[in-house]
């Protein structure tokens, strides 16, 4: 395993942008999510413990999970490409996301717990949700970004790289021996 890491390494290539993929999958993934949260009433204690409306709190899980896009991009890189795996990965992220991000911020650091009872397992359920939803739609929006990146560059990718020496137009002709010699 460490010798395929190293002969084809784990870093994203310069066509596949992983951050901008994470941002574009995680707030793709936020809109389930926000839809489980507004079904278990999840962003209401939020609201009022900030004093702020439950659109402002919505706003506020759109901001941080479109961080927590970018930081799947940035940490899963090419990984996070993989069609057969990326749900697995996603959901993991998702898990983990919600132990590190809501549990201490809403559960722990507080005098009370904000979230209880169903509210509080809305939260986990979005979570997960946006975790699966951001492994399925990455490798996705992937495909999408890297083909409209060949369309715009047009026939210049053509000309140089491997592409190049394939196209038999491009080659130039050798000058002949036949009308050198005197």
């Amino acid at each position: 395993m460490l010798r395929m890491l190293q002969a084809h390494g784990l870093d994203a290539g310069p066509t596949q942008r992983p951050l901008l993929n994470g941002a574009i999958a995680g707030v793709t993934a936020t809109v389930p999510a926000l839809a489980v949260l507004a079904g278990f009433q999840a962003l209401d204690a939020p609201a009022r413990a900030a004093g702020t409306s439950v659109f402002a709190a919505a706003l506020a899980y759109v901001a941080l999970m479109l961080l927590g896009g970018i930081l799947y991009g940035w940490l899963f890189q090419r990984a996070a490409n993989d069609v057969r795996g990326g749900w697995l990965f996603g959901l993991a992220f998702g898990f983990v996301l919600w132990m590190l991000g809501p549990i201490p911020l809403l559960q722990w650091l507080p005098d009370q717990p904000i979230l209880q009872g169903y509210p509080a397992a809305g939260l986990l359920l979005a979570q997960l949700l946006w975790g699966l939803v951001m492994g399925v739609v990455f490798p996705l929006i992937h495909r999408y970004l890297r083909a409209s990146l060949v369309s715009q560059s047009g026939s210049a990718s053509k000309r140089t790289g491997p592409e190049a020496v394939a196209q038999s137009q491009l080659l130039r002709s050798l000058p002949s021996s036949k009308g050198s010699s005197s």
